[in-house]
């Protein structure tokens, strides 16, 4: 890892009384009254989609997020890690009090590119129709200014942490990685997590991941001696031995499922010869699948079975795997049951607790504590005019509220 500290934001932090930032969404009335701050979540998710920051993310979608945090008394730091090709990247670890009890906020604020078609600019929010339009309305700008809006208010006793990175929509190499070892070094150990995901899928509120399964992509490069379709016995043709390794592996059936996590699937997702000439066979060939596997399964294991097959029908093919992240699943338990409880509080139904879709990083937040992810509807992430409902934003902003509330004790 290579890190760096970054120079501090633009902040007065000594001189909070009459503190505006960001076109007036933090306002403190007074210094006596220090974490007396309130956040419209509205107006921090609008700074904060109009801050492009397209993964991987620096600059100025943190100084927006500082300038919001530290009148609610929160220590900032900033660093940045990695080189390229997947780096730099811009991590921010906030925390506030100390002691127990610990709770954590996990998220980003990187994007994916905005691409075309959009009615209104990507980067220029616009609320129309009670809806929030912007790149990363809801994976996951929303949901950040949320929980910043809901730690809003008196400081309680205890600790809360935000772990922001740039990189979750990149390789994900030097974000949260980088910033668990941060933390590590800084002896911060919170006892609960919540990863602000876009979980909801029909309404905001009826999904918890408590798990995901793992991912594990590997490619298969098997070579090949260039020759004439005609003088075949002076060639050797890949082809029909990938096809042949890609037939047994597609095959498969890796397991039935569990209570917890739906089957594990392989997928072939690339096949490629790049032969444009009619008589020649080809060189090589190559493959890649992608493996999700649940926790019956490791990545490296999975990557030793698909060798195997593929070295019985091509032995002279590599092989490689890239493992970006094991299944796990956080048992149902206190973290769950208070996020289910301010659920219910607000909307009156219970959520569902599953482990569906794809990674995310609460798989490397999962060596630290227990873990979920909630946040809002999933509808329209990635794609074009990505959306929130207004409604939705400050729902949401009041569930994270009552789950602070709950996890310090002031709710029974």
């Amino acid at each position: 890892e290579q890190a760096e500290a970054l120079p501090r934001a633009d902040l007065e932090v000594d001189a909070l009384e009459d503190f505006d930032v960001v076109e007036g969404l933090v306002h403190v009335d007074g210094a006596d009254d220090r974490f007396a701050a309130a956040v419209d979540v509205v107006e921090l998710a609008r700074a904060l989609i109009d801050a492009e920051s397209v993964t991987p993310a620096r600059g100025a979608v943190f100084d927006v997020l500082e300038a919001a945090l530290v009148p609610l008394g929160f220590a900032v730091e900033r660093f940045v890690a990695g080189e390229a090709p997947d780096g730099p990247v811009e991590n921010l670890l906030a925390t506030r009090g100390s002691g127990a009890p610990h709770l954590a906020f996990a998220g980003h604020v990187d994007v994916v590119p905005a691409g075309d078609g959009w009615t209104t600019p990507a980067f220029e929010s616009e609320v129309r129709d009670g809806l929030l339009y912007g790149r990363g309305a809801v994976d996951m700008k929303g949901a950040v200014a949320a929980f910043v809006a809901a730690a809003s208010g008196h400081e309680r006793d205890g600790q809360i942490t935000l772990v922001i990175t740039g990189d979750e929509e990149g390789s994900a190499t030097f974000g949260t990685v980088a910033l668990i070892d941060r933390m590590r070094a800084r002896g911060i150990a919170p006892e609960l997590c919540v990863v602000g995901e876009p979980t909801s899928a029909k309404r905001l509120g009826d999904t918890i991941k408590i798990g995901r399964r793992g991912s594990v992509n590997i490619w298969i490069d098997v070579p090949g001696r260039q020759g004439h379709v005609a003088y075949p016995h002076l060639a050797d043709n890949p082809i029909p031995k990938l096809i042949a390794a890609l037939a047994e592996l597609d095959a498969l059936v890796l397991d039935a499922g569990n209570a917890w996590f739906q089957p594990s699937n392989l997928e072939v997702t690339d096949i490629t010869v790049g032969n444009p000439a009619t008589n020649v066979i080809p060189a090589a060939a190559k493959a890649r699948i992608s493996i999700r596997f649940n926790d019956e399964h490791h990545g490296d294991e999975l990557a030793a079975r698909v060798t195997e097959i593929v070295h019985r029908h091509a032995p002279d093919a590599m092989v490689t795997p890239r493992v970006s992240g094991e299944a796990f699943l956080t048992e149902p338990g206190a973290l769950s049951t208070m996020l289910s409880a301010a659920i219910h509080d607000e909307t009156g139904f219970v959520p569902e607790l599953s482990t569906t879709g794809g990674t995310s990083d609460a798989r490397f937040l999962r060596a630290l504590c227990p873990v979920v992810e909630f946040g809002l509807l999933n509808a329209t992430m990635h794609q074009r005019d990505e959306a929130v409902a207004v409604d939705d934003l400050r729902a949401l902003t009041r569930i994270y509220a009552n789950l602070i509330d709950r996890a310090f004790g002031t709710v029974a």
